[in-house]
């Protein structure tokens, strides 16, 4: 009978037991307790052969439930379960195989390494526990519920998503929030295909979309002169100071609001979405992530008081050397910051990978809490995880607004539409918008498609010749051959 099989030595009984608590139901085999051995067994390798399929076949599936609170809660309970039924397994199949006759050191020795047996079976159920329940909080306070489900077609029939991105610098003794670094992703909802579209934070004259900010700056932001230069990266906070601008919008939201409508009008785009890392956030979470590579071709200074040099070579950057990398501006200028700030995003989009996400998740969860705001629904999240996976695949590529094509003095914003419109595929762009038309007072007659083209591949224009403005939106105009625009598809 099972209960009279002769139970092995110590060796073979701790051997079983730890052979146990990988593939339930070996110690009750050994035992002769064949049916709940092979009962045991079964479960076991039914556990193991989903979680191998589910990590080997699925995991944009694995990742869209990650960012869904009610599974990962799940997840965590899930865990628990199994770690608890695991260490069950394990002290039951001790029991079954210890040896008849131990002394007590034998016994003491044998207890000692069950228990720690236990510790570590537990360990990595706890820990999986642990992400689950950082992940849910992450996305609880980060993501709003939103007000009604996503619906099946979660982009709304948009065969383009724009996803404004912002770089915050609040840096100690200045006042509020600049955004800095300003870059719409324009990524096709069926391939993933991501053009990032950046512009300088020193645009001036920026049309204001309709409503109360156009009523008060007819001919473009001016800010608050002379306090203000009222230039780009000043409307989230003037927005924020001015209530009456963006009316019926609650505080903190009436600054990306207002910047959004802003820079989708200049653009020609619909903006539904932003996202703002503060920059020294991003450093932390660049330091979770233990670092990100990245090739720097040449030495840059940085610190307010040339404190210290990013080295030029191919190696990975801590997170303050890629804060700096991305927000220097010694020996060069906004338009080479750009476009390493497209250059660093790019990266950390490429180098995010779950292993190395997972490495570092409490650190980088830490960080997003405390560094980055959206407005993204949490119900589209599942839906955003897949896009991004098609996103990995493509190449990203940019385009800034910069000089000589476009002087921030004295911008040329039906040539930054014609611009994005020959950038992006056909109907991508909005139909019309106030920024169809420039916010500079000009002469009265419009430039030719010489004058155009000049100012695309010649010197900057001046407020001289920017055309006059009009009292009503017109269409986006088509981008005529000679403003056929190459996209920057490289970085060192």
């Amino acid at each position: 009978m099972a209960g009279h099989r002769r139970r092995p030595g110590i060796g073979s009984s701790l051997a079983f037991t730890l052979g146990s608590a990988v593939l339930w139901g070996l110690a009750h085999l050994r035992a002769g307790r064949r049916r709940t051995g092979v009962l045991l067994m079964v479960s076991s390798l039914t556990v193991i052969t989903a979680a191998a399929t589910a990590f080997l076949t699925a995991e944009s599936s694995l990742l869209a439930l990650a960012v869904r609170p009610g599974w990962l809660q799940a997840f965590g309970a899930v865990a628990l379960l199994l770690g608890t039924v695991t260490v069950a397994v394990v002290i039951r199949s001790h029991r079954l195989l210890r040896p008849q006759g131990l002394g007590r050191a034998g016994r003491r020795l044998s207890a000692f390494a069950v228990g720690l047996l236990c510790v570590l079976v537990m360990l990595p159920a706890v820990y999986a526990a642990r992400l689950a329940h950082v992940s849910q909080h992450v996305m609880t306070t980060l993501f709003a519920a939103g007000p009604t489900p996503v619906p099946a077609d979660p982009w709304q029939g948009r065969e383009r998503l724009n996803v404004l991105l912002v770089g915050a610098d609040a840096a100690t003794g200045r006042y509020g929030v600049r955004t800095d670094s300003v870059t719409v992703a324009s990524v096709d909802t069926r391939t993933g295909d991501t053009v990032l579209l950046g512009l300088p934070r020193n645009l001036e004259h920026v049309p204001m979309p309709a409503g109360p900010a156009r009523d008060r700056f007819p001919h473009g932001f001016a800010g608050e002169p002379p306090h203000t230069p009222g230039i780009l990266n000043e409307i989230w906070q003037y927005a924020e100071d001015h209530p009456e601008t963006v009316p019926g919008t609650p505080d903190g939201e009436r600054g990306p609001t207002l910047l959004k409508r802003t820079v989708g009008d200049v653009l020609g785009l619909d903006v539904p979405y932003y996202a703002m890392v503060d920059m020294r956030g991003f450093a932390k979470m660049i330091d979770a992530m233990g670092g990100v590579r990245l090739t720097v071709p040449a030495p840059i200074v940085y610190g307010r008081r040339n404190e210290g040099v990013v080295r030029p070579g191919t190696r990975v950057l801590s997170g303050e050397e890629a804060l700096w990398y991305g927000r220097s501006r010694t020996h060069t200028s906004d338009y080479v910051r750009m476009s390493r700030q497209k250059c660093l995003l790019n990266a950390v989009a490429k180098q995010a990978d779950p292993v190395t996400v997972i490495g570092g998740f409490e650190e980088i969860a830490d960080a997003a809490l405390d560094t980055v705001s959206t407005d993204i629904p949490r119900p589209l999240l599942p839906h955003l995880v897949d896009l991004a996976d098609k996103v990995k695949g493509t190449r990203i590529r940019s385009l800034q607004f910069v000089p000589p094509a476009i002087d921030p003095v004295a911008p040329d914003y039906p040539l930054i539409r014609r611009k994005v419109a020959a950038a992006l595929p056909p109907g991508a762009t909005a139909a019309s918008g106030p920024a169809a038309r420039p916010a500079t007072p000009a002469p009265a007659s419009p430039p030719s498609p010489t004058a155009s083209t000049a100012s695309e591949s010649g010197p900057a224009p001046t407020s001289g010749t920017t055309p006059a403005s009009t009292p009503t939106p017109t269409p986006t105009p088509t981008p005529t051959p000679q403003e056929t625009v190459v996209l920057d598809e490289t970085c060192p």
